[in-house]
């Protein structure tokens, strides 16, 4: 067991974490404040082989593992959260094209993909089915050599902005059998957008329903088989929770960095703060856990790249500790800056409101545990 990053990890790292620092963490706090989708920016991270890092390089991909991807998540989201992890989702539609997808869905859209020209959102959620994903209700009535769509898709990331949907709609009977997946156009007929939620966090991308009135979607544009879709789905997500407990670690990672030059520099009774021996024994837990979680990560990422059979359960495992970990590491960073965390002049409230939304979304952490429980009692 090694794990130590080789020679071209180590050279993807820096380059993911200098992109962060110069083209994300000066802009974070105002992208925030704003609300502004930095798509430029985005497109910037993409010339850098950031939007389709472990699709094919036959339609622009860089090929990388889910190690590699991880890293990278990790040091973009010390640059900024939100950021990083819209691109995270990005990623896991270009991939799901490019794992399930036919060769003509791939050549169209893909190569536009990775280079962000086209932005792309996941589209799974609904106003009714979250946890029960299986149990959504937007409908794809096949017409001729098309499917009409209708239904919502609630939380949408990037919706209103994004280019194409991912969409998972039933196509057969209840459950998830009879689920597919579509890719969707902005501009056809019967798409429209609810109004931007107002959130606690990830203010710098736009959340928002997906309404579906009568979508008229090529048959072409369905991945893989009908019925096959929530697999899809599923697959798509032990990736994403990767990424998005990499997303935890990195932001935590700045908020315990931010706390150990403030323990360092701050004075109270006649001494610097690191010199109180509670304090020094609160920042050597949050270390000692959050390191314990990027292994767990790194573990989980090197058995879906593996194919092990107990991917699934490492992923959702790994997402469940990185991502309450990560909240609770920038939560004691806030409370050792005391008043000073609380002020949005300081980058910690951002984080801890940032961080706050991966324990819920890519499936629950409640859901993390029952898959985890599922795997244990499997007889």
């Amino acid at each position: 067991m090694d794990f130590t990053l080789n020679e071209d990890q180590r050279a993807i790292e820096d380059a993911a974490r200098v992109f962060a620092a110069e083209e994300l963490a000066p802009h974070s706090a105002r992208w925030d404040e704003d609300k502004h989708f930095p798509v430029d920016v985005l497109r910037r991270a993409a010339g850098l082989g950031f939007a389709g890092l472990y699709v094919r390089e036959d339609v622009g991909g860089s090929a990388l593992s889910r190690l590699d991807a991880s890293i990278v998540f990790e040091q973009l989201s010390y640059g900024d959260v939100s950021t990083a992890a819209f691109l995270s989702i990005h990623n896991m539609v270009s991939w799901m094209i490019d794992r399930f997808g036919s060769d003509d869905l791939r050549q169209r859209y893909l190569p536009r993909l990775t280079s962000m020209e086209l932005i792309a959102s996941y589209c799974l959620t609904e106003p009714d089915s979250g946890s029960d994903a299986a149990a959504l209700a937007t409908t794809a009535k096949k017409d001729g050599d098309s499917y009409v769509l209708t239904g919502s898709k609630a939380f949408i990331s990037g919706a209103g902005s994004s280019d194409l949907y991912l969409v998972m709609a039933r196509t057969g009977a209840a459950g998830a059998k009879g689920v597919s997946a579509f890719v969707v156009e902005k501009n056809q007929p019967g798409v429209s957008f609810g109004a931007q939620e107002r959130k606690m966090g990830w203010n710098a991308q736009p959340t928002a329903q997906v309404n579906l009135d009568g979508v008229r979607v090529p048959e072409a544009n369905r991945l893989g088989g009908e019925g096959e879709g929530f697999r899809f789905a599923m697959a798509g997500l032990d990736g994403g929770r990767i990424n998005i407990a990499s997303c935890s670690l990195g932001g935590a990672q700045l908020a315990l960095d931010t706390a150990r030059e403030h323990l360092l520099t701050r004075r109270q009774f006649g001494q610097a703060l690191a010199e109180f021996q509670a304090l020094q024994f609160r920042l050597a837990d949050m270390a000692t856990e959050l390191d314990a979680a990027r292994l767990m990560v790194r573990r989980a990422a090197a058995a879906l790249d593996a194919r092990d059979p107990k991917a699934t359960q490492y992923c959702a495992m790994a997402k469940r500790i990185a991502t309450d970990t990560g909240f609770e590491v920038a939560n004691q960073a806030l409370q050792l800056h005391g008043g000073y965390g609380y002020l949005k002049d300081y980058r910690l409230e951002q984080i801890v409101r940032d961080l706050r939304v991966h324990q819920i979304l890519e499936g629950t952490n409640e859901i993390m545990r029952v898959i985890i429980a599922r795997e244990l009692l499997r007889q």
